[in-house]
């Protein structure tokens, strides 16, 4: 596919389980449900923007070290390898897509956070969904540690 996730994903955030690796990078957030809903939301918004604003740097900074894209079948594991990929979506003077977050979800840790919604082309068209797994790190900044997609069947 041609979208962020979907790219990655099927030639394109979310992997909800398996975190155990990664659960030992944050401590419980005092934060309340909604405030955490909000976070998750938002670090989703930006992470989105950063392909809008054509900003690879950016882009690189809202993804897990150890994060894992699954890529339709042949994982890309870590930033580097995921940021290299990512690249090509990067190079053309317009985005080839943009994502937005329809669902947020948070678990009760408040640790770890969810997102999926919509991929679309350039005239608006969704063609793809993503599924992203959210974790809060040491600095209170939300990182990519899962991300998947895939095309969306029409009717």
């Amino acid at each position: 596919m041609t979208s962020r996730r979907v790219a990655l994903f099927a030639g394109a955030g979310a992997v909800g389980v398996a975190l155990g690796a990664a659960g030992c990078a944050s401590k419980a957030s005092s934060a309340s449900r909604s405030d955490l809903l909000a976070q998750v939301r938002l670090a989703e918004e930006n992470f989105a923007a950063t392909m809008a604003r054509r900003d690879a740097a950016a882009f690189a900074e809202f993804i897990s070290e150890d994060a894992v894209f699954i890529n339709g079948g042949n994982p890309l594991r870590g930033r580097a390898a995921i940021v290299e990929y990512w690249s090509k979506f990067f190079a053309p003077p317009t985005a080839p897509f943009a994502w937005r977050p329809e669902l947020v979800e948070v678990a009760s840790s408040g640790t770890l956070g969810y997102t999926e919604g919509p991929v679309l082309s350039p005239t608006g068209a969704v063609f793809a969904k993503f599924f992203t797994t959210w974790q809060l790190g040491p600095g209170g900044k939300w990182l990519v540690v899962f991300d998947n997609g895939y095309s969306v069947c029409k009717a």
